[in-house]
Order: structure tokens, then C-alpha cells, then sequence
């Protein structure tokens, strides 16, 4: 199976974009997309599941990504109620095979599912993007949720991992990951892993943890999926080929000590999902994200993409976030999920592929 190109998709009501709009974006041939009104813990039901992937058959894709299947808090924590939880997430793996899913992505992080500052900031070239200032997330998380929870209410729109009834139980939820220590967490992770891993090659489904956003702890929160020596020991936990990453390189990124090239050389076979995000550092540890043009940020694009080519990936790729162009903004694009800088970032990653196809083609010439 060759190297397929995906697209986030929120479903039909609840994304500014639609199938149609994505369709005319050459090389997009997967649509990633969830069930964004289910809460963590619930069981996705057959009935639900089918509308979705059926109108995404409709319009000439294939519905083979889930991204944001999420896990309940209570695994997380390691709670008693973790087992009942972990028996209605492998129900949904039952319930998403007979549709064709062969990736679920999900993340393995405390409270926050990822963490901004300014969700519009101001570019040189005006356009808008994400940004982290790091020396507003100290102590009071309540400012950071505040922030992101005011948009959601304000434009009616939700973020996975940000839903309302469990950002209204925030100090809850911190008291609860109190005793919660890196060394728990990984504990609690395999523990989760491990009860997955049969099902999942049962339904051959794989497991695809995205990476933690930003790599670092913080509100005292443990994070894990940070550095290649994390990448390396969640791989070894449970090793097992339906274990596998969304290597997000943007996350990575975060911390520019981390090289994602020589990661993606690493472990290019356990990559089941690749999301390409570039970012720009700032001397005092603030980071922006940018396009999706290796110049335009310190990320490597190219030197990622090209460990990809080389370690024959065929997973499934997309553009993760992208910059909001041409009249997008608050109201009218989910930060971060525009329409024109993702597709941007489309034909910018499969220009370099196929360059490196084409100049594989030429040496192989020349050899024979």
C-alpha cells in the first residue's frame, strides 16, 4: 500500500469545510474523522458510526482514520472503574472494524489534550496561527482553560479533549491526578495497552498514540510521549505491531532538541499515522506555528519527509494545522483547521514526494 494522504475532517454541521471542498484538493484520498459528540468512556454504536462513514464513501474517500477516540480519565488515573471503561473501548474497536477503520489515533495526556496560548496569532505576513507563550502556563490553569473554553462558547463549537463537562470539573479532575506519578502513568498506560493489543489484532486495528503537546509536564501534570528515549520505551513496553505512533512532528518539535528525522529512521515501521505540523522557536522557549514549508520553520519538513520516503512508509500522512488565510479567522475556521493552508500543505508534501519518487526512479535507471 503506498503512502496515503489524509485530511481532519469534522463532520458534516460541525466543520466550515466540506467533503466537496476536500475533494478538489489533489491527492487527498483518506478522510480522518470521529464521532465528536461522544464523551470519553462511551461506546460508539454501529448506528452512529455508519451516517458518518457512509457520507464520506459518498463523496470518494475512504474512512479508514479515526482520530480522537478518546480515553477516559479514570485509566488515566488508574481508578477501580478503569476496567469498565477499557471493556467500552474495545467495544468500539469491535464496532469500528466492520467499517473499514485501520487506525484509531488517540493520546495518552493528563486533563489537556493539547495546550495553547493564542489560538489567532498575528503573523509577520498577517496571516494567523497557533501560538504557546511559555511563561503563561505556570501555575493557573484555570487562566489557560478559561481562554480556550470562553472560544468554544463564544463560536459553538467544541475540541476534542476540551469538552465543557470535563473542563467543568477541573479542579476535580487535578485532585484526581494528584498521586498520579510519570512512573503511574506509564504503568497505567501498559495496562490499557496490554488489554487492547488482542482485540486490536483481532480486528486488524491499529493503536496510533499521538505524540504529547507540547513535551513537557506541565501544571504539574506528568507527560510521557516527549523525546525519542519516551518514543523508544512505549514502543518497548508493548511490543506488539498493532502498538503504534502518530508521530506528530510539530509536537516533537516543541522542544527543538528533538530531531523527528532520525525518530521517523527509527521506527518508520511502528508509524502507523504521520502528521506534519512545522513550527518556528523563540529564544525565550515561546513557540508559533507556521506553514508547512521547510523554510518557514525549524521544524526539517523536508528531512522528515525524506526519512519517510526512505524508510518506504505506508501509513497514512496529513497536514496537521496550518495557518488561517484569506479572510479566516475567529467564527469562521476551527483554529488551527483552515481550508487553505492545509491544502497548502498538501500539494507542498506531495511535491516533495514525488520529487523523491522521481529521483529514485532516475538512479534505479541508471543502475540498471
Amino acid at each position: 500500500m503506498p503512502m496515503q494522504m489524509s485530511w481532519r475532517w469534522y463532520g458534516e454541521g460541525n466543520d466550515q469545510i466540506t467533503l466537496a471542498d476536500i475533494r478538489q484538493i489533489p491527492g487527498v484520498s483518506t478522510i480522518v474523522w470521529a464521532l465528536h459528540d461522544k464523551m470519553p468512556g462511551e461506546v460508539w454504536r454501529p448506528e452512529e458510526i455508519r451516517p458518518v462513514v457512509d457520507k464520506i464513501l459518498a463523496a470518494g474517500f475512504n474512512a479508514q482514520v479515526v482520530e480522537s477516540v478518546n480515553v477516559h480519565d479514570d485509566i488515566k488515573i488508574g481508578l477501580p472503574s478503569r476496567d469498565r471503561y477499557i471493556e467500552n473501548y474495545i467495544e468500539t474497536i469491535r464496532n469500528l472494524a466492520p467499517f473499514g477503520v485501520k487506525v484509531i489515533c488517540y493520546n495518552f495526556m493528563p486533563v489537556f489534550d493539547w495546550t495553547r496560548t493564542d489560538l489567532f496569532h498575528r503573523l509577520p505576513d498577517g496571516s494567523t496561527a497557533l501560538y504557546y507563550q511559555r511563561d503563561m502556563i505556570q501555575s493557573d490553569y484555570k487562566a489557560m482553560a478559561d481562554y480556550i473554553m470562553s472560544f468554544t462558547e463564544k463560536y459553538h463549537m467544541t475540541f476534542p479533549g476540551w469538552e465543557p463537562e470535563r473542563m467543568a470539573r477541573l479542579d476535580e479532575l487535578f485532585r484526581l491526578y494528584a498521586p498520579v506519578t510519570k512512573e503511574k502513568l506509564w504503568e497505567n498506560f501498559k495496562y490499557f495497552l496490554e488489554a487492547l493489543m488482542p482485540v486490536c489484532r483481532e480486528c486488524g486495528i491499529k493503536m496510533a498514540v499521538h505524540m504529547d503537546d507540547p513535551p513537557w509536564d506541565i501544571f504539574g501534570l506528568p507527560r510521557l510521549l516527549t523525546d525519542a528515549a519516551a518514543i523508544d520505551r512505549f514502543l518497548g513496553m508493548v511490543d506488539d505491531p498493532m502498538n503504534c505512533l502518530t508521530l506528530c512532528s510539530g509536537s516533537l518539535n516543541a522542544d527543538p532538541r528533538n530531531n523527528v528525522a532520525d525518530i521517523v529512521r527509527a521506527h518508520c515501521d511502528r508509524i502507523a499515522f504521520a502528521h506534519i505540523r512545522n513550527v518556528k522557536h523563540f529564544e525565550n522557549g515561546d513557540f508559533s506555528e507556521t506553514a508547512h514549508r521547510d523554510c518557514c520553520g525549524d521544524t526539517g519538513v523536508l528531512e522528515i519527509l525524506r526519512a519517510y520516503h526512505d524508510g518506504g512508509f505506508e501509513g497514512y500522512i496529513r497536514p496537521d494545522h496550518g495557518r488561517h488565510l484569506w479572510g479566516e479567522g475567529p467564527g469562521t475556521v476551527r483554529p488551527g483547521y483552515g481550508l487553505y493552508d492545509r491544502a497548502l500543505g498538501v500539494q507542498y508534501m506531495l511535491g516533495v514526494w514525488d520529487t523523491l519518487d522521481r529521483l529514485d526512479a532516475e538512479k534505479a535507471g541508471k543502475r540498471s
